[in-house]
């Protein structure tokens, strides 16, 4: 998997909320993007997942550009928020519908995945048969995030996923993510968190985002970008 952004820009009139010259994405790493509000976190989602039209400039997904093509779709995985779920049905259909969709069979509707393996059933609901829409704020991150993870894609979009989550809950989905790279060493996770603590701990590089661009790409692979983050926050 690799993912290629070129003289990315989008605007909202006289805001700018996307401006990326150059950005590319490679094999294997968990990119973290922080930034405060308004920096472009989920504007930069949005173009990437053809969710929003770019007024220039181009993203690219394995080569193909997802304003072009519908080719992108199965090897991508997200959830953005609550827009992405089916609320009147259950955790189980939804997943089952999303299964389907993706060419699986999931049989009873259950996610056939084990605990000790870093897989999801560790992030799903403990009543996955109730109606998303009777679910917590937390129980529904845990669904979104589930389903964007389900097929096993090649690429995985996150924007705020700690949101909501419980202190275990977040644990639990920062060993998910570390084990799901174990397990697809080609694939690539893109989450933003306004979570310093949990993007350094489990990302390989971080990409700090400040009204619209992309204002340092800092290595990550030993968490050494902490130092860095605290001091520009901290400022």
């Amino acid at each position: 998997m690799k993912i290629l952004i070129d003289n990315l820009k989008k605007c909202y009139g006289d805001t700018v909320a996307c401006d990326i010259e150059h950005l590319e994405l490679l094999p294997g790493q968990l990119v973290g993007l922080v930034g405060n509000n308004g920096a472009g976190k989920t504007t930069l989602f949005r173009l990437l997942l053809d969710l929003a039209n770019a007024d220039h400039g181009y993203v690219e997904i394995q080569g193909i550009n997802p304003a072009k093509s519908e080719e992108w779709k199965h090897m991508v995985g997200a959830y953005i928020d609550e827009s992405f779920l089916i609320d009147y049905l259950s955790a189980r259909e939804y997943l089952d519908f999303l299964a389907k969709a993706n060419g699986m069979d999931v049989a009873d509707g259950k996610i056939e995945q084990d605990n000790h393996d870093g897989r999801l059933t560790t992030i799903m609901p403990d009543d996955p048969d109730r109606l998303i829409r009777q679910l917590s704020a937390g129980n529904k991150q845990k669904v979104g995030i589930a389903g964007a993870m389900l097929h096993q894609p090649g690429l995985i979009v996150l924007d705020e996923p700690f949101n909501y989550l419980d202190p275990s809950g977040q644990i639990q989905l920062k060993h998910v993510l570390q084990q799901y790279m174990e397990r697809h060493p080609e694939a690539i996770v893109l989450l933003s968190s306004h979570n310093l603590q949990h993007t350094v701990d489990i990302s390989t590089r971080v990409l700090l985002m400040e009204h619209g661009r992309v204002v340092s790409d800092l290595d990550n692979t030993c968490q050494q970008a902490r130092e860095a983050l605290n001091s520009y926050f901290g400022e």
